[in-house]
């Protein structure tokens, strides 16, 4: 077992969540826009993985495991016993192993545009992720994210004159850790733990993702014991192209479940 400090934030009251976020993510960019709304009847506790946010970044890499292990502790440290894991991408394959290692504190997973283990598109998309960030090109990296994280439709409505200021904001917001995250992804297969999840679990699909295949997210339902299924017209990023219906599914499940 190995637990890394992850800085963390702590917001709510109530049962808990456990936000488990995307690889060259962050808790802020990832779930800035939800945690208000689950904090309303929840304790949330969101950390950074390495070299997200105010978390240093672990050059010697790490595993889904270490991630799984390193946001329990960081829900200990916040006093939660029990809680639901959101995971979003890297953080679905996360929240998998926190159900599979830690199943008596686990109560519900909400697993979106995520992945049981990398296909080829993943592997080869996250190769030019490395090779890039490798040579420091930051500006190619956040090129390439555009045209791999966010829909067609999306990409093509901005306005011209948003474009270039959107790459650089894009180019200045990539977390020094995102080398050492996507090598989580690749290292990392939860397949196997799939069948064990006895919990309530919703996937979410984003169907118009250009990284991440939506058929992954189908797997994982599919291998999920009563997994429900929801799908959102959306590339990578539900949170920035579809804020209202993601945060609306995922409030709805945690209310229904009684989680």
């Amino acid at each position: 077992m190995t637990r890394i400090p992850l800085s963390h934030i702590v917001d709510g009251s109530g049962p808990g969540i456990l936000l488990a976020h995307g690889g060259g993510g962050g808790i802020e960019a990832n779930y800035g826009s939800l945690i208000p709304a689950l904090a309303e009847h929840h304790t949330v506790v969101g950390p950074d993985y390495p070299g997200s946010g105010a978390t240093p970044r672990a050059a010697d890499g790490f595993t889904a495991e270490d991630l799984a292990d390193s946001i329990v502790a960081a829900a200990d440290e916040a006093g939660l016993d029990t809680f639901t894991v959101i995971g979003f991408s890297l953080g679905t394959l996360v929240a998998v192993k926190t159900a599979a290692r830690y199943p008596e504190r686990v109560r519900g997973l909400v697993l979106a545009a995520g992945l049981a283990a990398p296909d080829n598109r993943v592997t080869t998309a996250l190769g030019i992720w490395r090779g890039l960030l490798s040579q420091g090109d930051l500006t190619d990296f956040a090129r390439f994210n555009l045209l791999s994280a966010f829909s067609e439709e999306y990409v093509n409505a901005l306005p011209a004159e948003e474009l270039d200021k959107l790459i650089a904001g894009m180019a200045a917001d990539v977390p020094s850790g995102a080398f050492e995250q996507a090598g989580a992804i690749l290292r990392s297969d939860t397949r196997g733990d799939l069948a064990g999840i006895s919990v309530p679990t919703l996937v979410v699909a984003a169907t118009r993702d250009n990284l991440v295949s939506p058929d992954n997210s189908r797997f994982l339902a599919s291998r999920i014991p009563g997994a429900e299924y929801a799908e959102l017209a959306t590339g990578h990023l539900p949170m920035v192209e579809r804020p209202e219906e993601w945060r609306k599914l995922v409030l709805d499940f945690l209310a229904r479940k009684g989680l």
